[in-house]
Formats: C-alpha cells, sequence, structure tokens
C-alpha cells in the first residue's frame, strides 16, 4: 500500500518542557480566544496563572508562594507560549504539607460520615458550576481539545457523584456470636494518604483520589503533574469552597525529589499513582520498602481485534476515536488493532477516515485532536514511527511533520498507521502519541495468542457480530478490562479499575467498592455484655468457647 502522508514541514528542535529558556513570553503566542481565556483563569483563581505568573503550592487551607530555587515552565503544546511556573517544593514546605494533614486527620476522621458525605455533594455542585475553568485550563496546559477536556472532568466528576454514597459503602457488618457476645467490623480510615497524578487527565486522576480518599475520612497530599498542574489547583480551590477544613486537601509541587519524599515519609500511610513504568515501578518498590499501601496504574498496550462479521462502520469508527482521541495520550488508548481474516481489507479505510482528522489547537472549531505534551514527546513519538520502516514495517499513513496553519511551533504528530509485526520497537514499547500499530491475524485463535502474549493487561476489545465469538474471547483473554464492541473499556466508578499483568502494580485498584478498600482499614471487636453480670457474683475460669 502507498504511503499517505499530510503536509510536511521542518521539525522542531527537541527541548525540555522543563527549561526556563525558549519559551514565548506570556500570551504573546495566543489566540484571541485562548488568550482570554488565559486572563480570566488568571484574575478567577488563586492558585494558578495561564499569564506567566508563579503556580502556588496549597497548604494547610493556604495558597502559599514557594521559596524553590528551580522552577519548570509549563507551556502552552500547540504555541510554546509560557503559561505559569511550577516549584520545585521545597522540603520544609514538603513537611508543612504533611504536618498540616496530620494535624487535620485528628479532627476529619471524626467527623460524621455525613458531614464528609456533604462536602462531596457540594463538591460536585461546584465542579458543575466550573467546568468551563477547568476544561479551559486542560486545553491551554495539556493541549486536549475543549471538548475532550470536558471529558476528563465528567468521568472524574462520575467518581465524585459516586462518592456521595459513602454512608453505605462505609456501612460495617454485625452479629451475635454468642449469648449476649457481638462481633462488629467497621471500615476506618488510614490516615495521611498521597496521589500522584500524570500529565494526560489533569482533572480525572485527581478526582479518582480526592472524594474517595476523603470521604472515608483521610487527609490526602496531591501532587500533580508539574506539566499542567491548572485543573488541579481549580479542584483545591472548589474543595475549599465547598466547605473543606483546611489541611484536610493539600497541594504541592516537583519532580523525582517531591516523589521521593511521598515514598519516604512515616507520616503518609498510602500512594495512588498513575503514570509511566519506570516511575511506577519506582513508587512502588520505594513506598512499599517504607510500608505503605501502593497503587500503580502503569503502561499499556491495547489491542483491539477486528473480525470479519463486525459492523465495519462502527469498528472502524471506534477504533479511530479510541487510537487518536487526546492525540494517543491515554493509558486505554486502543493502540493496535488486530484484523483478522477478510478484516484486513479495510485498512485502506481506515486510513481514509483517519487521514480525515483534524489535528489543530483544542479552542479551534473542529480540532478532533491537539498536540503532544512536548517536544521531547514529539521527537520520542517520531523516533518510534521512523523505527518501523528501519525494522521493516510499512508506514501507510505518517503523521511526522503535520503542519497547522497560525501554529508553526506546536508539538504536532497527525494520525499514524504502521503495518508492522510483534518483533517491532513500535509495537513492543508504549509509543503514547496518535499512532496505530496493525496487525494482522488468520484466526480468532491468532489474535488472542497476540494478546495474550503482551506483557500489558490493561484494556483489549473485540468487534464482532457473533455472541459465541464474543464469549470466547471474554473467557479466554488475559487483559483486566474487555470490551465487546466497546472500544474504551473503562469501568464507570460503580466498578473500579481492573487492568492487570505488567499495567497494575499493587493488590487492591482505583475507585469503585475497591477504592473504598484502599482507602480502608477494618478494626473488628468482641463485646461482652452479661445481663446476669448485673447480679452475679461468681467468676468462671473456663475456656471461653462462646457456645
Amino acid at each position: 500500500m502507498p504511503i499517505a502522508k499530510f503536509p510536511r514541514g521542518a521539525r522542531l528542535p527537541v527541548r525540555s518542557y522543563a527549561t526556563t529558556t525558549g519559551s514565548r513570553a506570556p500570551l504573546s503566542g495566543l489566540s484571541a480566544t485562548a488568550k482570554a481565556k488565559a486572563e480570566k483563569l488568571s484574575q478567577e483563581w488563586k492558585g494558578t496563572s495561564a499569564t506567566g505568573e508563579n503556580t502556588s503550592n496549597f497548604i494547610g487551607g493556604e495558597f502559599v508562594q514557594s521559596k524553590a530555587e528551580k522552577w519548570i515552565d509549563v507551556v502552552d503544546p500547540a504555541t510554546q507560549t509560557l503559561l505559569t511556573r511550577v516549584p520545585e517544593t521545597t522540603s520544609s514546605e514538603f513537611e508543612q504539607a504533611v504536618d498540616a494533614a496530620s494535624q487535620a486527620y485528628k479532627t476529619w476522621s471524626r467527623t460524621s460520615v455525613l458531614t464528609r458525605q456533604r462536602f462531596v455533594m457540594d463538591l460536585q455542585h461546584l465542579l458543575r458550576q466550573n467546568g468551563d475553568a477547568i476544561a479551559s485550563s486542560i486545553v491551554l496546559e495539556q493541549g486536549k481539545t475543549y471538548a475532550d477536556a470536558q471529558g476528563d472532568l465528567l468521568r472524574g466528576l462520575q467518581v465524585v457523584e459516586t462518592a456521595a454514597g459513602i454512608p453505605s459503602a462505609l456501612l460495617g457488618q454485625t452479629i451475635e456470636v454468642s449469648k449476649d457476645m457481638d462481633t462488629s467490623t467497621r471500615r476506618l480510615p488510614l490516615g495521611v494518604c498521597a496521589s500522584i497524578a500524570p500529565f494526560n487527565f489533569p482533572a480525572m486522576i485527581p478526582l479518582w483520589t480526592i472524594p474517595v480518599a476523603l470521604a472515608t475520612g483521610n487527609t490526602l497530599v496531591l501532587k500533580p503533574s508539574e506539566r499542567d498542574p491548572g485543573a488541579a489547583m481549580i479542584i483545591a480551590e472548589l474543595c475549599q469552597k465547598a466547605g473543606l477544613p483546611e489541611g484536610v486537601l493539600n497541594v504541592i509541587h516537583g519532580t523525582v525529589p517531591t516523589v521521593n519524599a511521598i515514598c519516604d515519609h512515616p507520616a503518609i500511610k498510602a500512594i495512588s499513582f498513575v503514570g509511566g513504568d519506570r516511575a511506577g515501578k519506582h513508587i512502588y518498590e520505594r513506598g512499599r520498602a517504607t510500608g505503605k499501601r501502593v497503587q500503580a496504574n502503569l503502561g499499556a498496550k491495547n489491542h483491539a481485534v477486528l473480525m470479519p462479521d463486525a459492523n465495519k462502520n462502527h469498528a472502524l469508527n471506534s477504533i479511530i476515536g479510541a487510537a487518536f482521541g487526546a492525540a494517543g495520550q491515554r493509558c486505554m488508548a486502543i493502540s493496535v488493532a488486530v484484523m483478522v481474516g477478510t478484516a484486513q481489507s479495510w485498512i485502506p479505510e481506515l486510513v481514509e477516515r483517519a487521514q480525515k482528522l483534524k489535528v489543530n489547537q483544542g479552542f479551534e472549531q473542529g480540532a478532533d485532536l491537539g498536540p503532544v505534551i512536548s517536544p521531547a514527546a514529539k521527537e520520542r513519538i517520531t523516533g518510534l514511527i521512523a523505527s518501523a520502516k528501519e525494522e521493516g514495517g510499512v508506514i501507510v499513513l505518517d503523521g511526522r511533520g503535520y503542519e497547522v496553519p497560525g501554529y508553526p511551533d506546536g508539538n504536532w504528530v497527525g494520525p499514524t498507521v504502521i503495518e508492522a509485526t510483534t518483533t517491532m520497537r513500535c509495537y513492543r514499547e508504549e509509543i503514547f502519541g496518535p499512532v496505530l500499530i496493525v496487525l494482522k491475524a488468520d484466526t480468532l485463535d491468532d489474535a488472542l495468542a497476540i494478546v495474550n502474549e503482551n506483557r500489558y493487561g490493561n484494556g483489549t476489545a473485540i468487534f464482532t457480530q457473533s455472541g459465541a465469538t464474543a464469549r470466547k474471547f471474554e473467557r479466554e483473554v488475559e487483559v483486566g478490562q474487555i470490551g465487546i464492541n466497546v472500544p474504551i473499556p473503562v469501568p464507570l466508578p460503580m466498578f473500579s479499575w481492573s487492568g492487570n499483568k505488567a499495567s497494575f502494580l499493587g493488590d487492591v485498584p482505583f475507585y469503585g467498592r475497591h477504592g473504598i478498600d484502599f482507602y480502608t482499614q477494618n478494626k473488628t471487636t468482641t463485646a461482652l455484655w452479661k445481663a446476669e453480670d448485673a447480679i452475679g457474683n461468681k467468676a468462671s475460669v473456663d475456656m471461653p468457647t462462646h457456645h
């Protein structure tokens, strides 16, 4: 098949997002719409900025300017315009945050579950009222389209709404085990917990942890991504407006030193992490070494299997949306399409539809996907695309060199489709960009073997109109989250996250019933209140048998 190409342009020089050189002056490169959004965010919210001022820490109920010596630029990935600077939080500031959380825990943990429920309900209302601000921050800092940024918030909001049922979720158990003797089990909070969030879901992942951790009576130290902290800072202010007492939620910033401080601090009892393999393994091992509970969602390589009997229109549209939405920067993105039998003839149409997607800045009308997060990410993605050709793969749609009029400095990578094999780097490594790897299989059993041999187990999907085929796939595939004619099978929060294999480290996953389990510990009490003790005058020395 001939290679389909987008308009080509000169490649950008590699530049780390964490530098203070090379970015454009605040507001200078933004469109009129983006500039207005940036100015409004800076005027209305205390802890964040989109006009070049520093991002604050949130400690003990106060937005505090850091005394850090090292600062990290946050830039608009569509223009490289400086939005804000994030501190590498100092060790003393980190200690202040943990101390504030520790002090707040003494009273928050004893607060009525109905009071904590009321906080969650009020937070839900405020999040809905201020959805435009959160989504706008995500567009500016992360690069998503405005519609996708709204989806980022709404998926997190669903966890908040589910957490409003916390009184029922915390119900204990009691049984009379013997005459006048009761045994009861209660769920109690752990103490100070920590959440380390990734760049790709600036609102959703903090909202996986904040409502569940706090509603169960814990306090929380949150470290958002240093690349896009704005959404988390807005959410922190909304928590304050919802009546959350000072110190219950604290937000600090930074990179490896801050992460290590979280892992090592003896007052922190549990860590929730979503991100890449290297960081996740480090956090899991270092956190567990100090006795903490850790849940860590890592990398992924999610396969979609297209059977010949699938509804072709639905299947192709689903694959394209799941592969290229959010510029492929989702841990549940479909990054591999396994075409079975005659479904392989659909590849040209898949490419044709992918080529029609519009890449643009997130506020622009009609944008389907935006830039990738940084020039370094763009370089890594384009390098993996190049490796496919070097190893004998066929780049049937090449998104390198994509040009967007009016945005010459953006981190643009267009939708890319590569026919490859399972031995190639582009298949073996997580690309985390708008790149779809296409594999061919003769039978369903061959497709199952491909999926099961991959080390990751976050999600998978099958497209078929056969119930028997779907049942066989569901039963035999070794992946934790399965979609049948559903491309991104992320469970709603009445269920729990269930990615497995190398995609997850820990024993207890995120949100839902398991989320309650992660943030609580059981206390079992056996009590004896004998009516006859009020009048009896002789002690029993026999071994108690509870009969």
